[in-house]
């Protein structure tokens, strides 16, 4: 037994540990995220992403492409094994400064031996003067330059690690790719982002957001990334859920905040636990972070001239934004012409009103507004074309510190600041958008053209360093080109890239998470409406790369849901309740065959064989008045004589009362004629 149990341990030996074991059936990721790609992806990136930073699949054939190494190498190729894996600061520098190591020559092979340690890898500093392969002999050069002493054992490994990290254990396979610097946890990687000439754009693939029947004209992303606000012509918003989302991208939750109003602006609390919902009412809504209302500010008196007077909007709102520092503060414009801060702590009245300088009087509608970063600036987009930015600051009014008269010759439909304060950009339906240096606002620093917009909610986004800011285009009848999502270099000023969101639909909202690195972009028109996320697997977090690997769940053989059951007595005759003889007779006096109800007379000339009623309703009266057989004498006589006539009939043949009271009955005494009395 003892020998079989040698042999049996002998032959299991030669076989992997996973040998007869069954792995579970998972579609890989990428699989799942080829199917997402964009088919333009390619062409579309081309001009946008750096090029020169490793992927994971040049980083694998280079792992691959390593030769068989000799035994003198192999204690340098184990000290680089174990560094840190878990440090990609560190290793990204490893890949860069070390590279692959110098190819050995084994003793079968012609060519001179290597003795001695390996030379120093490339990029350590050191130069080498023998460029052929020629022996090494002596002491390892390099170093920090601090001992002269030779260098016993493998190289050191490059500055900046720590050796704590060391001893993490070997790193199996090929060497990790550089991750995405575009989203880091250090302003050091940002640093080296900038420094790099490329743009990591996240463009490669996508996903649709669907549900809305009309144009999405609203968009909100929480600040953590994880929940999606969208808001639609079709009077409703959409609540997405990228953790509790499966491949097939429905909303958790919709709602409806007022009846027969356009959603016309989404925003976040600072805090993510409230959400603002501006409408085409006067009113705005606020409800919590799963959807319930939690209650509505108060709506002006419409006769009231002075705007100031009133204790809110009188008319449609245009745009609102929470603050972006205090929790209880939000910015609300309407085409009343007004801006009002409120306190969400009391829906009865605002915190403050700014009217607007105007160049005619009159009332003249705030199309769009906006709060800087910091919370101390507002900007606003009037209906004459002007620009207006308030600072915030003791005993401040509704006068303007900044005012442009012509910013756009048409309705302002997006402003934006920048994180330092010294930016703005515009948007307006004139196709234009506009770079602004707050410093200087008398002219714009420079101006895009031939940018559509059909819609009043079409903004500008920045991205997460802000070298970028990018805007969407509307779709024209007589064009062939379809909704656009432009993207513009902040600091060259020139366009960057213009992607092709969709060929039918217009792109209207758009946005660029810091922390997700996805652009989501709105689209639709008048029939349907969606929310496409451009996400990137090697560079975006989280977000659509969760809710895409996610598939749902498979329907097993015991799932058991009951049917509801319908309850509708008045479905068969049966169970009909009996009509009461009131409605049988309403019914019946409604039927004229049951009634019996005779024919009414015709007005006018006669039809469908029947004469008018000017010569009789039948055709035999018709024909007896036509030949003289009936005449009407009634026209002609004296009624008093007509009734007269039968007055001896009566005395000699009463019926009716007469008989009665023959015997107590006075003798009628009948008034004589005047004719009579006259004559005499």
């Amino acid at each position: 037994m003892e020998d079989e149990a040698e042999i049996f341990e002998g032959l299991r030996s030669q076989f992997p540990l996973s040998f007869g074991k069954q792995s579970k059936s998972e579609t890989p990721l990428e699989l799942i995220h080829n199917a997402t790609r964009r088919a333009t992806a390619a062409a579309t990136t081309s001009t946008a992403v750096n090029t020169d930073k490793p992927s994971a699949s040049t980083s694998s054939d280079k792992a691959n492409a390593f030769p068989s190494l000799s035994n003198s190498s192999k204690g340098w190729l184990d000290s680089l094994k174990n560094s840190n894996p878990r440090n990609p600061k560190k290793k990204a520098k490893e890949d860069e400064l070390i590279g692959p190591p110098r190819r050995p020559v084994s003793s079968e092979e012609d060519g001179p031996a290597i003795i001695g340690p390996p030379r120093p890898p490339p990029g350590s500093g050191v130069v080498d003067e023998d460029e052929d392969d020629e022996p090494v002999i002596g002491p390892r050069p390099g170093g920090d330059g601090e001992d002269d002493e030779p260098m016993v054992g493998p190289p050191r490994p490059p500055p900046g690690g720590d050796g704590e990290d060391d001893d993490d254990g070997p790193m199996i396979g090929p060497p990790r790719p550089p991750p995405g610097r575009m989203v880091s946890d250090s302003d050091e990687d940002t640093d080296e982002e900038d420094e790099d000439s490329g743009y990591r754009i996240p463009l490669s693939n996508e996903i649709v957001l669907k549900g809305h029947t009309k144009v999405v004209s609203a968009l909100a992303v929480d600040h953590s990334g994880s929940r999606v606000l969208s808001g639609s012509y079709d009077y409703t918003v959409r609540m997405y859920d990228f953790q509790g989302m499966n491949s097939h991208l429905q909303s958790f939750r919709q709602l409806e905040p007022f009846e027969g109003h356009q959603i016309r602006g989404l925003s976040w609390s600072p805090t993510a636990d409230r959400f603002l919902c501006v409408t085409g009412s006067a009113q705005a809504k606020i409800y919590d972070r799963d959807g319930l209302t939690l209650g509505e500010f108060v709506k002006g008196d419409m006769y009231i001239r002075d705007l100031k007077n009133t204790k809110g909007h009188i008319s449609g709102l245009t745009c609102g934004e929470w603050h972006p520092k205090a929790k209880e503060t939000i910015l609300t414009s309407s085409e009343d012409g007004s801006l009002r801060i409120w306190d969400v702590n009391d829906f009865k009245s605002q915190k403050q009103v700014i009217k607007p300088k105007l160049s005619r009087p009159g009332r003249v509608p705030v199309t769009t507004c906006t709060w800087d970063r910091e919370g101390k600036r507002i900007a606003g987009g009037i209906g004459d074309g002007s620009i207006q930015v308030w600072n915030i600051k003791a005993g401040w009014g509704s006068r303007p510190d900044i005012y442009v008269a012509n910013g756009h010759t048409d309705d302002i439909t997006g402003l934006k600041f920048s994180s330092d304060g010294l930016t703005l950009l515009s948007r307006s339906f004139d196709g234009s958008l506009k770079v602004w240096d707050l410093r200087q606002m008398k002219e714009a620093l420079h101006v895009f053209d031939d940018l559509p917009n059909h819609y009043a909610q079409t903004n500008i986004a920045f991205s997460p360093d802000e070298q970028l800011f990018l805007t969407g285009t509307s779709v024209e009848r007589e064009s062939t080109t379809g909704g656009l999502l432009c993207i513009y270099d902040r600091a060259k000023l020139e366009l960057v890239s213009r992607v092709g969101i969709s060929p039918t639909f217009s792109v209207v909202q758009c946005a660029w998470h810091p922390r997700l690195n996805q652009i989501f972009a709105t689209v639709g028109d008048r029939h349907e409406g969606g929310t496409h996320i451009l996400y990137d697997p090697t560079i975006s977090e989280r977000g659509a790369l969760v809710c895409v690997a996610r598939a749902p769940r498979k329907q097993s053989v015991d799932d058991f849901q009951a049917q509801p059951v319908i309850h509708n007595p008045h479905a068969l005759p049966l169970f009909r309740d009996q009509p009461s003889r009131k409605r049988q007779r309403e019914k019946i006096l409604k039927d004229p065959l049951k009634s019996h109800k005779p024919e009414l007379p015709i007005n006018g000339p006669g039809h469908g064989g029947r004469v008018g009623s000017t010569k009789g309703s039948l055709l035999t009266q018709y024909l007896l008045k036509q030949g003289g057989l009936i005449k009407e004498t009634w026209m002609e006589e004296d009624p008093r004589e007509a009734i007269l006539k039968y007055a001896d009939v009566a005395a000699k043949d009463p019926k009716f009362i007469a008989p009665a009271y023959a015997e107590t009955q006075p003798e009628p005494v009948f008034a004589k004629s005047d004719s009579e009395d006259e004559e005499k």
